[in-house]
């Protein structure tokens, strides 16, 4: 598994004058650093100077989780897929990833190829041979080398890599994406225990949340590191002769931790997105190859097949705790590690699908982080594993030995197989680097993140704690290999994703707290409609405003700058006086700010009015140059473009434009939001006070100053 890191995007706050309430530079969380970096860097220690001590400690503790946490592995990895198809399906699918006028940053290519290497690395090469091979010739149950072995050894081959792992990924992305693009909170784990907790996630409480993330995200890298090395130590020596061992495993450490730093300094977003895409199509190549210079129709009707047993399987195996007949060695070594290892690295992923995910909406999100991955990854393990399979039944015990008992030399077995294996074992290995490589440096820009106060979500750590990071995980993975190679990897993720997997099950509770939020706005919304209607009568009825023929007028007019420069000096702005002047009087808070939109050279305004505790009331008419539709009366206009004057409120863009109404309409327009907000404040308490949980709106946060032009 793998994942990539990006820049902050043009237009986000600048982190030269920003701090985590938008103003000043990244800061260090102290608490976090020291905590995680000094844990890390002792495990790492104590298992360089005494490997036998460190590897009885780790076998003692994995065999502890897995007589009595066994079970709740199989419950918490269900239960965070069910969490997730419920929020997709559900009236909260609709909901958007950052503000309702946000749109997404990525085109659907670069975005799906960006789902597919942030969460699958080295480790589908490693194991798409060995996995099917080990579970044809010792299944978890039943008998081995029969048809039904085989069957069964792709469904569970794809079971560890299916949708219950990425699941989890899109837990943490959602989750995040919401809390940091919507309500514009840090884009950090305790961001999503807000609607628990309250401002506490910026105290003692957060940074526990945070230091459990690190110290999992350090571990689950580790394992793709550990693998990495091991793998490709293989491959070079297939190639080029290099030897194997810990010397030449050292070496591709070391320029793991190098091309992290060379990304820290230089920047990664554009090269990593131009990396995702080139290592899809170059996977996909070597799929073909290896497809069309074997049983190329055997292999097709064995993926059909696979699909449908893993369909139609999936039920009985996700809760298959194998309580009568425990096969241990075989649950520690691939269920309960998968699992572990997904949930250690669901922050990393996760952040990072937040951040490549933003304008799309939950749904949308979703449904490309379960389905795109899977029907990549359900091809490429049924090529390549079918393709194992049928040298193995083929009476090649030989080769099945070597895939099961050394997994690293399985994947460049099979390409011995074929013709080509040069240019074969030659893609293998570039398109292994690739993901090698991103695996690190991407590893190095999260653990920084998370070890940062940040600006906006969008900003990074500074490059020496990224470079810092990077050397502690390559620290942690030449130390596991000392003390046990990729087993030892695999135990301590087992051990390091427990804490972690309690903490997302806070942020399911978080998260449908905060979602259900969401519902009282479309409630407040219902319920002040017939007053806003009634208002908007009352005007017309007494000839106060336009009539129907200037109404009629304002919807086919399309109006240029000019036009909408005069709307803001004429309308908007004694408009907005006048609200705030009688909101004052009234005994409330109120204040005016007012900027030029840098596109148009306009002036946008906004209104905000305080609300104590609780989120405050925003109105902001925001100015919009489009091109004029084709069915504009060209009588009425000769510009290729008009502009709109949408209105935004705290939650985004409402989607309508007010331009052309006169004063007395827009400030109507704004006492139907302003009611409209009571009224949503007003159900969002009766809930939190018929409910024994405390109430922590995502509102009342102290956030982030999101760019005004996103």
């Amino acid at each position: 598994m793998s994942s990539i890191g990006g820049e902050a995007r043009p237009g986000a706050p600048s982190p030269a004058d920003e701090d985590e309430d938008g103003h000043g530079p990244p800061r260090l969380k102290k608490t976090v650093f020291v905590g995680a970096s000094v844990l890390i860097l002792a495990i790492s220690v104590w298992a360089i100077i005494a490997p036998k001590n460190a590897e009885a400690v780790i076998g003692a503790a994995v065999g502890w989780i897995s007589a009595g946490f066994g079970w709740y592995y199989f419950l918490v990895a269900t239960v965070y897929l069910l969490f997730v198809v419920f929020v997709a399906v559900s009236r909260y699918g609709g909901i958007k990833l950052g503000p309702q006028h946000s749109t997404p940053d990525y085109g659907v290519f670069a975005w799906a190829a960006m789902l597919f290497a942030a969460g699958i690395g080295i480790d589908l090469l490693f194991f798409s041979v060995s996995g099917p091979v080990t579970h044809y010739l010792a299944p978890p149950e039943g008998d081995p080398e029969t048809v039904e072995a085989a069957r069964q050894a792709l469904v569970w081959s794809l079971f560890h890599y299916g949708v219950t792992g990425w699941a989890m990924y899109a837990l943490m992305g959602m989750a995040l994406g919401y809390f940091a693009f919507r309500y514009r909170l840090p884009l950090a784990i305790r961001s999503a225990l807000y609607p628990l907790i309250g401002k506490r996630i910026h105290g003692r409480v957060g940074d526990a949340v945070d230091l459990a993330a690190i110290i999992g995200t350090v571990f689950g890298i580790s394992v793709s590191l550990g693998i990495g090395v091991v793998q490709l130590n293989y491959g070079l020596s297939a190639l080029f002769g290099v030897p194997e061992g810990v010397a030449a495993q050292t070496a591709l450490i070391v320029v793991a931790v190098l091309v992290a730093t060379v990304s820290a300094v230089a920047g990664v977003d554009k090269g990593i997105r131009r990396l995702s895409e080139l290592n899809v199509l170059l996977a996909i190549v070597l799929m073909l190859y290896v497809m069309f210079a074997g049983r190329p129709v055997w292999l097709l009707n064995t993926l059909i097949l696979n699909i449908g047993d893993y369909v139609s399987r999936l039920p009985g195996i996700t809760l298959n705790t194998f309580a009568y007949d425990p096969p241990v060695d075989w649950l520690n070594a691939w269920t309960l590690f998968f699992w572990a290892w997904w949930i250690a690295w669901a922050p990393f992923v996760g952040m990072f699908l937040a951040r490549i995910s933003r304008g799309r909406t939950i749904r949308q999100f979703v449904a490309a982080t379960l389905v795109i991955p899977l029907l990549y990854t359900l091809t490429f393990l049924s090529i390549f594993g079918n393709s194992a399979l049928s040298i193995v039944m083929g009476g090649d015990t030989g080769f099945g030995e070597v895939a099961m008992n050394t997994p690293e030399k399985g994947f460049y077995t099979l390409l011995e197989q074929y013709p080509g294996f040069t240019f074969s074992a030659g893609l293998a290995t570039v398109v292994g680097l690739l993901l090698y490589v991103t695996s690190a440096d991407s590893g190095a820009l999260v653990t920084g993140n998370l070890s940062s106060h940040l600006p906006t979500p969008v900003t990074d750590a500074p490059a020496w704690l990224r470079i810092f990071w990077a050397a502690v995980t390559g620290l942690l993975t030449l130390a596991m290999l000392i003390v046990g190679g990729v087993d030892a990897l695999t135990s301590a993720t087992i051990i390091m994703g427990l804490p972690f997997s309690f903490v997302m099950l806070l942020v399911i509770w978080g998260l449908y707290r905060a979602l259900r939020v969401e519902q009282f706005r479309v409630e407040a919304f219902r319920t002040t409609l017939t007053s806003s209607l009634s208002t908007r009568t009352e005007i017309d009825r007494r000839g106060a405003d336009r009539n129907w023929r200037q109404r009629l007028a304002r919807v086919t007019s399309f109006p240029g700058r000019r036009a909408a420069a005069r709307f803001v000096e004429e309308v908007c702005r004694p408009a907005f006086q006048d609200v705030a002047e009688e909101l004052r009087e009234q005994g409330a808070e109120a204040s005016i700010t007012e900027g030029v939109d840098e596109a148009t050279g306009i002036p946008h305004l906004e209104l905000r009015a305080p609300m104590g505790a609780e989120e405050e009331f925003g109105y902001q008419v925001w100015p919009i140059e489009m091109p004029t539709p084709a069915f504009a009366m060209r009588s009425l206009t000769n510009q290729d473009t008009y502009v709109r004057f949408e209105v935004r409120l705290t939650e985004g863009s409402q989607g309508y434009d007010v331009m052309g109404y006169s004063k007395q309409q827009l400030i109507g327009n704004i006492l139907d939001e302003y009611e409209r907000h009571l009224e949503f404040l007003r159900l969002h308490r009766e809930a939190a006070a018929g409910s024994a949980l405390p109430d922590h709106g995502p509102g009342t946060a102290e956030v982030y100053v999101e760019g005004d032009d996103h």
